[in-house]
């Protein structure tokens, strides 16, 4: 055995394990290159959503549910026999309860929600849905 590794010179080679990280690099910046190029050429989706008309006749009687950011909510009755009532402060989770109670008291009565602009999406859908759920079919969103 020394004689075998005398006739190798004495040197043992130890191999590296690299992977040349030359050809992915040139992948990724032809790719880079084509999703630049192709980057301004795609639309963006856009939703055209419909204007809101203005009702011929507003309701004479409806309660006015006031969504804000911060998860507080008020009531406000708005009537020709209570006149416009001032607003009442609920707590989010006895917003459906204090619904029954008004709706129970006049059903024909509709719901207008007004929302802050910076209130999420699923608060009003909730509002709309719990307002549906207890049989209320006049329900409205208010815009500016």
């Amino acid at each position: 055995m020394t004689g075998f590794s005398s006739m190798r010179g004495g040197r043992q080679r130890k191999f590296k394990a690299e992977i040349n990280v030359v050809p992915y690099i040139d992948v990724m910046m032809v790719l880079l290159v084509i999703f630049m190029v192709s980057a301004p050429m795609v639309n963006p989706s856009v939703i055209n959503l419909p204007n809101a008309a203005k009702s011929s006749a507003p309701p004479t009687e409806y309660i006015e549910v006031s969504l804000k950011a911060n998860g507080d909510a008020s009531l406000r009755v708005h009537g020709q026999s209570s006149g416009t009532s001032k607003p009442e402060a609920v707590e989010p989770g006895q917003l459906t309860n204090r619904l029954r109670a008004l709706h129970a008291d006049s059903p024909d009565i509709a719901v207008m929600i007004s929302a802050d602009k910076d209130i999420k999406y699923d608060e009003v859908i909730k509002a709309i849905s719990d307002a549906k759920t207890l049989g209320i079919n006049r329900v409205g969103l208010a815009t500016k």
